[in-house]
């Protein structure tokens, strides 16, 4: 059974930063694709940034290209989300979620594993 755990969310002001973390249990991640996504009250789940783990491929949604960065930790099994310049709009619940069917996903459909979330609350 695959576990994830979020963590490093908070409060920061805008233009502040943030790095989360997603510590994966039961699997190594080797092979897998890796995704953050985020879910602001009363709006849909939507896709932040994914990771290929075996080739290191990533991609950004729009809103947050240039801003954010998502890497990897093989030793420890862990996928970063680094933030910076944080706007109020980036205020959300944070996911992150892992899949092994091969190619790439950007939906969340596309995802098997889920973590509980991480709160990011960034002020203006």
């Amino acid at each position: 059974q695959v576990q994830l755990v979020e963590s490093g969310g908070g409060l920061v002001q805008a233009g502040g930063s943030l790095r989360l973390s997603c510590a994966a249990s039961g699997r190594t991640l080797s092979g897998a694709g890796v995704g953050w996504f985020r879910q602001a009250p009363g709006k849909e789940r939507e896709f932040v940034s994914r990771i290929r783990w075996s080739v290191g491929t990533t991609s950004y949604s729009d809103s947050v290209k240039g801003r954010f960065t998502i890497t990897r930790d093989d030793d420890k099994n862990t996928v970063y989300l680094q933030m910076n310049s944080l706007k109020p709009e980036d205020t959300a619940v944070y996911y992150c979620a892992s899949r092994w069917r091969g190619g790439e996903a950007c939906a969340a459909s596309g995802y098997d594993y889920w973590g509980q979330g991480t709160q990011v609350t960034v002020s203006s």
